[in-house]
C-alpha cells in the first residue's frame, strides 16, 4: 500500500486523476486519453507505475473506458466487492499503491469473459519500441 499522504497525491497528481484514483471517481465516458488508443505497449498504474495491462488484451467495449479482457499479471490487481450506487460491483484497485482504476464486469470477450472497464486517469501508457 502507498505511504504517500493525502496532500502528497494532491501535489502529485492532476485534480482528475486525484478524484479517481485516490477518492473512486469516474471519469465521463468517451473523454480519457485512453479509451481509443490503439498503440502497443503497456499500460501502468498512473499513481505508482506498476504495469497493470497489455495492449494485447485491451479492446473496444464500446463502453467509452479503456477495456481490457485481462490483467497483465492478476497480483497486480486488487478485486473488491462494490456495493455502492445501489449496485453490486467488483472494484479494480492498483495492489501495489490501492488506486482506484475502476470496475471488472463478467461480460468481455474470450477467452476470459471479463471487462476491465478502466479509467484512462488511473493509467499512464509505455509504448514497444
Amino acid at each position: 500500500m502507498s505511504d504517500k499522504s493525502d496532500e502528497d497525491w494532491k501535489e502529485t497528481l492532476t485534480p482528475e486523476q486525484y478524484q479517481v484514483c485516490r477518492c473512486g471517481g469516474t471519469e465521463p465516458a468517451f473523454t480519457g486519453a485512453y479509451y481509443a488508443k490503439k498503440d502497443k505497449g503497456t499500460y501502468s498504474c498512473a499513481c505508482c507505475g506498476a504495469a497493470l495491462f497489455s495492449s494485447d488484451t485491451k479492446y473496444d467495449s464500446g463502453s467509452g473506458w479503456p477495456a481490457f479482457w485481462a490483467a497483465l499479471n492478476v497480483e497486480a490487481i486488487m478485486e473488491i466487492r462494490d456495493v455502492s450506487f445501489g449496485m453490486i460491483r467488483t472494484e479494480v484497485r492498483c495492489a501495489k499503491c490501492d488506486s482506484h482504476l475502476g470496475h471488472l464486469f463478467p461480460d468481455g470477450p474470450k477467452p476470459t469473459g471479463m471487462r476491465y472497464c478502466i479509467n484512462s486517469a488511473s493509467l499512464g501508457f509505455k509504448g514497444d519500441i
